[in-house]
Parts: C-alpha cells; sequence; structure tokens
C-alpha cells in the first residue's frame, strides 16, 4: 500500500522536496536500477496532468527528489489536486509508492 504525504505547491514558485522511501519493514528502498514518474491532476479521473520533475537523487539511501519549476507552477490553477508517485524497476515492475493531495496555493505577486 502507498504511503499518504500531503503536499503544498505554491503558484508561480519554484517547487522542490526531498522523498526518503522505506520498505514495508521500514529499511531504506534501494533504488538502483529503478526510474521514477509522478503526475498531479485536478481528480483521478482527469485526462489533463502536470508533470512533476523526478529524480533519484542517491539510490543507495533510497532518496527522491520531486520538483516543478516556477514556469511550471505558474500555469496551474490554484486549488486541491491529486498525486501519485511511482516507481519502475529495471525489470518493468511498477509500484505506487506515494500518494496524497497537493495544495496549489495562489500567487499575488506575477
Amino acid at each position: 500500500m502507498a504511503g499518504y504525504v500531503e503536499l503544498s505547491i505554491e503558484q508561480g514558485a519554484n517547487f522542490n522536496t526531498v522523498l526518503d522511501l522505506k520498505d514495508a519493514a521500514g529499511g531504506i528502498l534501494n533504488l538502483a536500477g529503478y526510474s521514477v514518474a509522478s503526475q498531479l491532476r485536478k481528480s483521478y479521473y482527469s485526462n489533463t496532468a502536470t508533470n512533476f520533475t523526478m529524480t533519484i537523487s542517491d539510490a543507495a539511501a533510497g532518496q527522491i527528489t520531486m520538483a516543478m519549476n516556477s514556469a511550471t507552477t505558474a500555469n496551474v490553477t490554484p486549488g486541491r489536486y491529486v498525486y501519485d508517485v511511482l516507481i519502475t524497476s529495471g525489470s518493468g515492475v511498477k509500484t505506487r509508492i506515494i500518494e496524497g493531495i497537493v495544495t496549489v496555493l495562489p500567487s499575488v505577486t506575477r
């Protein structure tokens, strides 16, 4: 079962967070040979998605960096969204490891 994490993104600003992934026993999840992807959508059924820039920052430590630049966040309408993080092993096994709600906060300065 995926972990649940709520995120906040400020519209028009850079977003960056580091996720430390653990396995089911609570140990570090070694991400060597994995790839990672993430999107946010207005609802689970929405056809429109905004991609996060995802990188494995330290595979041995189970660290993933999740980011979105200011140009991208500026184009996301303020409100609540759903997202998830999907890792794919070198053999193609896909695992949803995190899911949750993203709140995009409106910008005043443009």
